[in-house]
């Protein structure tokens, strides 16, 4: 008897020898034998390939499964998953963008969808005497002192290449961040004919692959660089360490990919395999470092120049501050990338398990320069899944002075969260270089939107500080949100957290295990590891 697994495949053999034995006196069989002939033909070919043992062993069916797994995320994402469940944004979080970008009414009726009794719920304190602001156009100046600062937003769009974006998608960005007046940051893939077109204010991000400022040999090149810094709308210098996506990883661009745009932006040939290097080859210690971006700020006119960097192994980070403490050679600013992720296709275990989340990483810069009395002198921005005012507010409460977002930008230009950043067939047209695809994404529009998202987010965040009794986001601090620890104990973040005095790294070693393990034997010539950090390793010699 035949395997109940092949009956839908017999069903259309004989449904297609049925219609090809009724075409003679009814025409329209003709469109049932197209059908089942071909679905006859598909399950002929399962039968007979040997790669697949699933199509082998129920032809024709096995496709409605790989049909099925292949739109998963969107079955989840619209049918299954509840308005609040974060993977990686929640369909309320992607809402809220949405309507703040379309200018549309953003208010919800009914009370919280969430439970305020569950672990780690936040929230912030309001005052019974609350504060008139009468602009959202919250400013910190970046570089003060230089001879070119920089008064920049406190939110701003965060590093995205053009080649990851589309090139109507880098249009809008900047268009919008023009309009609004907020920084674009470049991403390390630099700065292309579309991020020029607007004119908006450009961080240029450089990485290890120095594109925009790369020698033949892939070095960095000194006269390049000077070349483009000098260009009036790029505002600061970012140097890249590592990014949240995929830390500690370098990349590599096909040559079929390097198109004569991209060839163009990067200063690479065109068609030709371009090499992003894990790590940078202008220097190689903490000192160097400084030097480097030292130089770089001198190269740019005194531009305000510092650095990207996520969390890794904490006394790398440590021998960076050593070394400004040391050698007196400061970064105007820092910018710590969270290792949430970002727009950047990763490593399943890269995306997940590789790099400190943000706001671990975040206290821990902006504690290790309080500790060293160096905090009033660097800035520190911040970047990890912010897309809402009070996300822009947890944040600055744990010691940032701006916030940077990716993906939140992505949703304003009418990203649906498909993750198909890294295929080529994003739906939108955001994130892909396909010509048609991209050609529905209309710059003038979206980026309306872009300035709609960034402005409506300040609006609710003057909001939400003027509740609070406060007048500008510097005045935040961890005391002004709280957390949830179990049914009956919330706790400030001054409290959950520990927060170094001013000074105290000059003095002794606070009570704080990261700094007892590893800041002592930390050094500024060298990233690397101390003794104890072998220690473990040395264990499985014995």
């Amino acid at each position: 008897m035949l395997p109940s697994r092949y009956w839908p495949f017999a069903g259309c053999v004989l449904l297609a020898i049925a219609c090809a034995a009724a075409l003679p006196w009814w025409p329209l069989a003709g469109w049932g034998l197209a059908v089942f002939g071909t679905l006859t033909g598909v399950g002929i070919w399962d039968l007979l390939q040997r790669r697949q043992a699933l199509r082998r062993n129920f032809p024709v069916t096995a496709h409605f499964r790989y049909g099925l797994e292949s739109i998963g995320p969107e079955i989840r994402q619209y049918f299954i998953e509840s308005d609040t469940v974060e993977l990686p944004f929640s369909r309320q979080q992607r809402a809220i963008v949405y309507q703040r970008a379309k200018n549309v009414l953003d208010k919800r009726p009914f009370g919280t969808q969430r439970d305020l009794y569950s672990d780690k719920y936040e929230w912030m304190n309001h005052s019974l005497r609350p504060s008139r602001i009468d602009s959202h156009d919250f400013r910190v100046v970046i570089g003060e002192g230089r001879a070119q600062p920089y008064s920049a937003s406190v939110f701003n769009i965060s590093a995205m290449s053009f080649g990851s974006l589309s090139a109507n998608a880098i249009r809008a960005l900047n268009l919008g961040a023009k309009r609004g007046g907020f920084y674009h940051d470049t991403g390390e893939g630099s700065i292309s004919r579309y991020h020029r077109e607007h004119g908006g204010d450009l961080v240029w991000e450089i990485g290890s692959g120095y594109f925009g400022c790369r020698a033949d040999d892939g070095g960095f090149d000194a006269d390049k660089f000077a070349a483009n810094a000098g260009d009036p709308q790029v505002k600061m210098i970012e140097v890249k360490l590592s990014q949240g996506a995929k830390p500690g990883q370098g990349g590599i661009l096909p040559g079929a990919k390097v198109s004569a745009e991209i060839a163009e932006a990067r200063g690479v040939p065109q068609g030709v395999e371009c090499h992003s290097p894990a790590a940078h080859s202008a220097f190689s210690t903490p000192i160097g470092l400084l030097q480097f971006v030292d130089r770089l700020r001198e190269l740019s006119g005194g531009k305000p120049t510092g650095f990207k960097l996520a969390i890794g192994h904490p006394w790398e980070w440590f021998a960076i501050a050593k070394a400004m403490h040391q050698t007196g050679i400061l970064p105007d600013f820092i910018v710590v990338d969270g290792g949430e992720g970002g727009t950047g296709a990763a490593p399943l275990e890269f995306t997940d398990h590789v790099g400190a989340p943000m706001r671990e990483a975040l206290m821990l810069v902006h504690n290790t320069l309080v500790g060293l009395e160096l905090r009033s002198k660097v800035r520190i921005g911040a970047a990890g899944k912010i897309v809402t005012a009070f996300d822009i507010a947890r944040t600055l409460a744990l010691g940032a002075d701006w916030v940077n977002a990716a993906r939140g930008f992505m949703f304003s230009l009418g990203c649906i969260q498909s993750q198909s950043c890294h295929t080529d067939r994003c739906p939108t047209g955001v994130a892909t270089q396909d010509p048609g695809r991209q050609a529905a994404l209309d710059p003038q529009d979206k980026a309306t939107r872009v300035f709609n998202f960034h402005r409506n987010t300040l609006v609710a965040l003057k909001e939400l500080l003027a509740a609070a009794g406060l007048e500008h986001p510097n005045q935040l601090g961890p005391e002004h949100i709280i957390r949830r620890v179990s049914s009956t104990e919330v706790r400030a973040l001054a409290k959950l957290h520990h927060f170094v005095r001013p000074g105290e790294l000059l003095e002794t070693i606070p009570d704080h295990a990261v700094f007892k393990v590893f800041w002592e034997q930390a050094r500024a010539d060298t990233f690397a590891p101390p003794a104890k950090a072998g220690e473990m390793q040395a264990s499985k010699l014995q």
